[in-house]
């Protein structure tokens, strides 16, 4: 049985990871791929809860260590689920958000210690990493206007969810951890520009992943 691919999307707040993952989603099943597309927090039923959890602007009393196995707890219910099922039957996964939102998130946001997120995200997912991930790039300042406009229309909250209403020393520590992972990472994190047309964009999401996906077909 072919083994299955796994494919992640990161990016700050409004950075469109979600609308590329869709339109990804899309395109390999046009191709016949079998294909799950998934998201975190969130992506099963004890996850949805917790997203809501997490991500509810009233729900703002609890420290940043409660915040953190949260996110693991979604995670962990996640792989054991969803992904790692899907992918040991040979399917390809698409996950909005995974480990690298931790160590952006907890890490650059929180300040909590990367080298223990590394440890825990381990645990959490049982050593599964993505064949590829594509942050997404935009700067804290555009990505958020959109983010909000999001929440708002979608989910009612006129401010943004309650990531979306930190302040944007948060959000910029939070990109910069993002970009100090893909210099770490570079073979498995593709940085892609976020500003430009969605046709630019998931065009250059395309080149990076055709050659990785027909070494996968084959």
């Amino acid at each position: 049985m072919r083994k299955g691919f796994f494919i992640t999307f990161e990016g700050p707040e409004g950075s469109g990871k979600s609308t590329q993952s869709r339109r990804l989603k899309r395109f390999l099943s046009s191709k016949k791929i079998p294909v799950l597309l998934t998201r975190e927090p969130g992506g099963t039923f004890i996850g949805e809860f917790i997203r809501d959890i997490l991500l509810t602007p009233t729900r703002r009393m609890f420290s940043s260590r409660a915040e953190l196995f949260l996110y693991l707890a979604d995670r962990s219910q996640h792989v054991d689920e969803k992904i790692s099922p899907f992918l040991k039957r040979g399917g390809v996964v698409i996950s909005d958000r995974f480990t690298d939102a931790t160590i952006a998130y907890q890490g650059f946001g929180r300040t909590l210690d990367t080298v223990n997120l590394i440890k825990l995200n381990q645990i959490a997912t049982d050593g599964l990493e993505p064949n590829i991930t594509f942050l997404l790039d935009v700067p804290p300042e555009k990505g958020l206007v959109a983010a909000r406009k999001t929440s708002a229309k979608k989910m009612k909250y006129e401010l943004g969810d309650r990531l979306e209403q930190e302040d944007i020393k948060f959000h910029t520590s939070v990109r910069e951890g993002y970009l100090a992972l893909a210099r770490d990472n570079p073979e498995r994190i593709r940085i892609i520009n976020g500003i430009g047309s969605r046709d630019d964009i998931f065009q250059k999401i395309l080149k990076e992943l055709s050659p990785l996906l027909r070494t996968f077909l084959r």
